[in-house]
């Protein structure tokens, strides 16, 4: 029998998460509401990296990283994901395979929302969609902004030109 969700827990947790910022109380309570609670033990996958997405997480326990695979074939720790972080949005933005795996590495409770629930939110509540986009939205400029420190660090650190990004047409997916 699954177990009942503390519905104002929950929400006095996800009001404190950055995806959930600015919303009003109703806006907090129609969310919560579309989110499943999803638990992983350790060891386990959320995601591969490839696979189709079609929903993101929040972190409510446990501890997760995002990995990719390097050209060696060998795993690459991307970040660490912990109470609070959310991962998985890019799928609801671009519609691409995802671009790393999830493993679980300490037992995890994770809430998913899926891109039928935001287009839900889309319909219902157009200022609530707009700022759970910008909250997409800031969250991916964070992890840019790190993303480019550290290539920086690792540029400099190199001493040449290994890091320079020549690319200027479209992306390819898997990258």
């Amino acid at each position: 029998m699954p177990r009942m969700r503390d519905v104002s827990d929950l929400t006095r947790f996800l009001e404190q998460t950055p995806f959930f910022g600015g919303l009003g109380p109703s806006q907090m309570r129609g969310l919560v509401a579309m989110t499943v609670e999803r638990t992983f033990a350790k060891g386990s996958m959320v995601f591969n990296e490839g696979d189709q997405g079609s929903s993101m997480y929040v972190v409510q326990s446990g501890e997760l990283a995002a990995v990719r695979s390097g050209e060696s074939g060998r795993p690459v720790k991307l970040m660490r994901l912990s109470p609070g972080d959310f991962f998985g949005e890019t799928t609801l933005i671009e519609m691409q395979p995802r671009p790393f795996s999830v493993l679980v590495e300490k037992h995890a409770r994770l809430l998913e929302l899926s891109t039928r629930d935001l287009y839900r939110l889309y319909q219902t509540d157009m200022q609530a969609y707009v700022l759970v986009l910008q909250n997409i939205n800031r969250e991916l400029c964070r992890r840019l902004r790190r993303a480019s420190r550290r290539l920086t660090e690792y540029a400099e650190r190199a001493g040449d030109e290994l890091t320079l990004i020549r690319e200027t047409g479209p992306l390819d997916p898997k990258t």
